[in-house]
């Protein structure tokens, strides 16, 4: 995926997601400037191999994004980050989130990732399908982050091992 041939379609499913109330580290409303912005901002990260993202579509608009975000430091190449998965309100309940989250770990072993972390809001929906997709619950932090509404709530950290492949990164 070209990331800023997409970054209009990726704006809208952003938007679309804050606006909705899913917590993605914005607050609502969210404008489509803004997500706009911050995805053209994300481009330097993708070239530099930083990131990965993907992106689910149909025949008119995207639907759902996952990433990943690599760190930059030699003793943490083994890991990595799964950033903003989110699935469009009205894709929501067919699967969509389930294969991305799939797609991005298979990339990951494919790239000698054999870690994976995240966090979530405690109590969003995204806790139900990253425990039934065999991540393990660290714990909760409370008063972590902001909700789209402003309102301080607790996250759960999440970590999931990858099994390594011949290939690496």
């Amino acid at each position: 995926m070209q990331l800023l041939h997409r970054a209009a379609e990726l704006a809208d499913l952003l938007t679309g997601t804050v606006n909705g109330g899913a917590s993605v580290g914005f607050l609502a409303p969210l404008s489509r400037a803004e997500a706009l912005a911050w995805w053209e901002g994300r481009a330097a990260d993708v070239a530099a191999g930083r990131l990965a993202v993907w992106a689910a579509c149909d025949r008119e608009r995207v639907l759902g994004t996952v990433s990943l975000a690599f760190p930059d430091k030699a003793n943490s190449r083994h890991r990595a980050e799964l950033v903003k998965l989110m699935v469009h309100p009205e894709a929501r309940g067919r699967g969509l989130g389930r294969r991305l989250l799939a797609t991005a770990e298979a990339a990951a072993a494919a790239a000698g990732v054999t870690l994976l972390h995240l966090d979530t809001e405690t109590g969003s929906p995204a806790e139900h399908l990253y425990q039934s997709s065999g991540w393990t619950s660290i714990g909760a932090i409370p008063d972590y982050a902001a909700d789209p509404g402003g309102v301080l709530r607790p996250t759960t950290i999440y970590y999931k091992r990858i099994p390594a492949t011949a290939l690496t990164r």
